[in-house]
């Protein structure tokens, strides 16, 4: 077991609502450990039967349940983009080794008993079903308890267990579904399945959910939400319902019509617009970016419990924080941004400065720090070695290196811009999709520098799958993006072509061990 995290208490009740710094704080309200398949019980003094007898009893186990979207950041995010072509975490020195578990990742060798499937993956499973777990307990008290706007609760509670099993199907595909904290063995339930049971629960929920909520209370589920996720499973539906082999992926049906309708209901609400300035959607204060639509929030007040994505990539003299210099780019993806488009200002590469005081800064053995986009070896790379990603800017603010306070995005507008395009794409429409497209470019480039409208089908499929990697770089949007294309198992740099089922994540060893009705995804 892995991750189990202990929830501090908080007094930030207010009225029935849970406040934004609520969301962001670790709540003590009980402590829950994520088990591989929900056998065990949640260690915790506080139970369904003798707690959540009040309004604000039950919004502190929410609050638990919200907490465990942090968790994410660390194995969701981290697989999501080393296992991609976005990043890589080369061996620099003695640093970042670590048994092989990132090359492990990048180079898609990883097992269900190697360092990286029984630390890194398993962690994700554990993680995940974590907020399964802490969702229905809370679910289950609710069945005998009152509260105000009970509806609104338990619809927050499904949609984030649905979040949850999004991320599981996403990784692992067919996975036991669990609804109750009943203990007994849960057998899988295919990937199909899991992608109707999420479909289910967030259409159910949707209609009990607020369209917003008051500013103290953003980052909790709405309707938006709700939307911005069908219209990401429906993008991926062919995937998500397909059949996976030792010899690789049959498609299931497409869903594009549908994936159409969900991102329409997101673009047509009136709640969002596209942030003049792009960047604004990952500053430290990126709560009132008009253009996110789910985020997890963060806070610096507290030490230990904000992002820590600037940390991972950033040198250790770029500030007072002594970042780790781990994750880079690879040259070729960061040699395909346009010069002339702003997102590649993201990167940092050449002479790097402190980035509190803006002076020049040197590397450990005293040299001018320049950053370089090769990476010659991956298993001894040089400190100055890579591009870095640096989307989500430090904050002034942070006590420690775990406590940025920039909020992450999971899902924003321009997502649900680019899936109506795609979408619309394959069914036909390339006209209408192509000015989608130029829609998103168009803050990109000064002067504009639009898709040709006369594009052809097939070149807007490529075109959109390019502008996904600009858009949404660093946002672990980019896995699922080249297992769409069919081209995550492709060879790329530092790496032959892997195996075409590793488009899932093995269910790792330990966890088997743990539930023996938990069967191997084919391959491993």
């Amino acid at each position: 077991m892995k991750n189990s995290r202990t929830l501090r208490t908080a007094s930030l009740w207010r009225a029935g609502r849970i406040s934004a710094a609520l969301l962001a704080a670790p709540v003590t309200v009980f402590s829950l450990q994520g088990c591989t398949d929900l056998e065990e019980t949640p260690t915790s003094a506080i139970t369904p039967n003798n707690f959540y007898k009040n309004n604000v009893e039950v919004l502190g186990g929410l609050a638990s349940v919200y907490a465990s979207l942090r968790s994410t950041m660390w194995g969701y995010y981290n697989l999501s983009q080393v296992s991609s072509d976005e990043t890589v975490v080369p061996t620099r020195g003695s640093d970042w080794f670590d048994n092989g578990r990132w090359l492990d990742l990048y180079r898609h060798t990883w097992t269900p008993t190697s360092g990286s499937g029984l630390e890194d993956i398993s962690g994700v499973w554990n993680d995940l079903f974590s907020g399964v777990a802490r969702s229905n307990v809370v679910l289950g008290a609710l069945e005998t308890t009152e509260v105000p706007n009970k509806a609104a609760v338990v619809a927050e509670l499904r949609t984030l267990r649905a979040f949850y099993y999004y991320l599981l199907m996403d990784f692992f595909g067919g996975v036991p579904i669990v609804t109750t904290t009943e203990v007994k063995p849960r057998e899988q339930a295919s990937r199909a399945e899991v992608f109707a049971f999420i479909e289910k629960e967030l259409t159910e929920s949707r209609a009990s959910l607020p369209a917003t909520w008051p500013a103290e209370s953003y980052g909790r589920m709405t309707q938006g939400v709700v939307d911005a996720m069908l219209a990401n499973m429906y993008l991926n539906a062919q995937v998500f319902t397909g059949t996976v082999t030792p010899t690789g992926l049959t498609r299931g049906a497409a869903k594009w019509n549908e994936a159409v309708t969900a991102a329409d209901r997101v673009l047509n609400s009136g709640r969002y617009s596209l942030a003049g300035n792009w960047r604004a959607n990952f500053s430290p204060t990126n709560e009132s970016s008009p253009e996110n639509i789910m985020v997890v929030r963060m806070t610096s007040s507290i030490p230990g419990i904000g992002m820590s994505l600037q940390m991972r990539g950033l040198h250790y003299n770029s500030f007072s924080l002594s970042p780790w210099n781990g994750f880079a780019t690879i040259a070729t993806t960061y040699n395909s941004f346009d010069a002339a488009d702003d997102r590649r200002g993201v990167f940092l590469v050449g002479p790097q400065v402190n980035l509190e005081t803006g002076a020049p800064i040197n590397d450990r053995a005293g040299n001018p720090l320049i950053f370089t986009p090769e990476i010659v070896d991956v298993t001894q790379a040089k400190e100055n070695e890579g591009a870095r990603i640096y989307k989500y800017p430090i904050d002034p603010t942070a006590k420690d290196g775990d406590s940025h306070g920039n909020d992450f995005v999971y899902f924003r507008l321009a997502e649900m811009i680019m899936v109506k395009a795609e979408a619309l794409n394959e069914l036909g429409q390339t006209g209408t999709a192509v000015s989608l497209v130029n829609q998103v470019r168009a803050r990109a480039f000064s002067p504009a520098k639009p898709l040709p409208t006369s594009i052809s089908q097939a070149a807007l499929r490529e075109a959109i799958f390019n502008e996904r990697l600009y858009e949404f770089i660093g946002e672990a949007k980019r896995r699922q993006d080249m297992i769409r294309a069919g081209t995550y198992t492709n060879a790329r740099l530092f790496k032959q072509a892997s195996s075409p089922y590793r488009i899932l994540m093995p269910i790792p060893q330990n966890q088997i061990e743990t539930n023996p009705l938990l069967k191997q995804n084919p391959g491993y």
